[in-house]
């Protein structure tokens, strides 16, 4: 037992979530949604990406019992993690950072529900509203909202032809913005 909790396997289980977060910020991170698409290139507008990848990975994962449930927790766990290193990175004090993690999970989890309602009623024009909205808010016209969407259809469907197997082992592949 001890083997399992402070062995190999807890540390083969820590690089497979390591794997698949860095995953999902390599494919947030893609120069073109900063440089072609006009996603700000700010905290904020990365915050934005990493959420929209995170979202599409738990949307992958939705459904998934087990180990796959599991591991969608401890990615999701990873990400608000993640956040608030980011946070205070950016000089945020300990007193200011749960009042910023409490509003930040609730832009999260508010743009996933918004998100997965538009594909849940396979409505590409409510989806791509919403990325507007949450991405580009300071914008009356957002021309590149339309590729993101179509981006994020792709990437639903991508995701959901991996195998779950592998996926658990470690490896998840997202499409690049060009083939959007």
């Amino acid at each position: 037992m001890f083997q399992r909790l402070f062995g190999r396997e807890r540390s083969a289980n820590r690089a497979i979530t390591e794997s698949l977060y860095a995953s999902i910020v390599a494919a947030a991170r893609q120069p073109p949604f900063y440089s072609d698409w006009n996603v700000p290139d700010t905290p904020l507008g990365r915050f934005e990406m990493l959420s929209l990848h995170m979202f599409l990975f738990q949307h992958r994962m939705h459904g998934e019992t087990g180990a796959s449930q599991e591991l969608a927790q401890i990615l999701i766990d990873d990400f608000f993690e993640d956040v608030d290193h980011s946070l205070r990175e950016l000089g945020i004090g300990d007193l200011g950072i749960p009042k910023r993690m409490k509003k930040l999970a609730r832009m999260y989890y508010g743009r996933t529900a918004a998100y997965d309602d538009a594909l849940g009623r396979n409505d590409r024009e409510t989806l791509r509203a919403a990325l507007m909205r949450n991405i580009r808010p300071d914008a009356e016209v957002w021309p590149e909202g339309a590729r993101l969407a179509d981006y994020v259809i792709v990437a639903v469907e991508v995701l959901a032809a991996q195998d779950s197997d592998a996926i658990r082992g470690g490896s998840i592949s997202f499409p690049a913005p060009a083939a959007a």
